[in-house]
């Protein structure tokens, strides 16, 4: 399941340290992290234009984005505070379900490229919409290395995914290598409304990681899952 990050971030953080090669996806991504991070070091970690925030925020963010590489670290699931990742709550799983997100959870994210929910990372503020010196547009930096990393990994799998349009962009999903469902979520007028359904989406990445099998996730899907006032339509 592919779902996307938070603006909002948990701070601080412990060992270990961050470093680009860490984690599930570390060893494909680790150079492209690596790159970005440098970016985003060059530029003291971004303005206000480039961060979309200012004042406090702002400070935190470039603090933060300038010193990526080593800075102390808190699981994926952990860092990610928003809407989605609330009505997600890992926390509050029972534990096959909470084995079963952690090993089919995937976060597409700016600064990792593709992040497990137990991954280490650091704090940071960056979308895949942004542009940096030297790299350009990140989704399309990022999307030839992720492409092939994910369409690997997922191979023989059933992939939901469920991510936005400037998130989707960063990949380019081969169905002849696994079952594919992109999920939108719509009202009961049929429209997709973005920010409104971010709980929704929560709620349903929990139904799919509580289903006990690729089969009854499958189910959930055909059979138009309902929750938050919006319902899933796979395309």
């Amino acid at each position: 399941m592919l779902l996307p990050p938070s603006e909002g971030k948990a701070p601080g953080g412990v060992r270990p340290r961050w470093r680009p090669g860490s984690g599930r996806f570390g060893r494909r991504l680790g150079r492209t992290r690596t790159e970005v991070a440098e970016a985003l070091a060059g530029i003291g970690g971004g303005d206000a234009r480039l961060l979309g925030v200012s004042g406090a925020h702002l400070e935190r963010a470039q603090t933060a984005n300038a010193g990526v590489v080593g800075a102390p670290t808190l699981p994926a699931f952990e860092r990610f505070t928003g809407v989605v990742w609330e009505h997600l709550d890992v926390a509050g799983l029972g534990t096959a379900a909470r084995r079963r997100a952690a090993e089919r959870i995937v976060v597409v994210n700016a600064l990792a490229g593709a992040s497990a929910l137990d991954d280490p990372l650091p704090d940071f503020r960056l979308k895949l919409s942004a542009s940096l010196p030297g790299l350009g547009r990140l989704a399309t930096h990022w999307r030839d290395v992720l492409t092939a990393t994910l369409n690997e990994a997922f191979a023989g799998s059933l992939v939901v995914d469920l991510l936005p349009a400037e998130h989707a962009a960063a990949w380019e999903p081969d169905p002849s290598r696994f079952e594919f469902a992109g999920v939108d979520l719509v009202d009961d007028a049929g429209r997709r409304v973005g920010h409104a359904a971010k709980a929704a989406k929560g709620l349903l990445a929990r139904a799919l990681v509580t289903a006990p099998s690729r089969a009854a996730a499958a189910r959930l899907l055909d059979g138009g899952w309902e929750g938050g006032g919006f319902r899933a339509e796979v395309r």
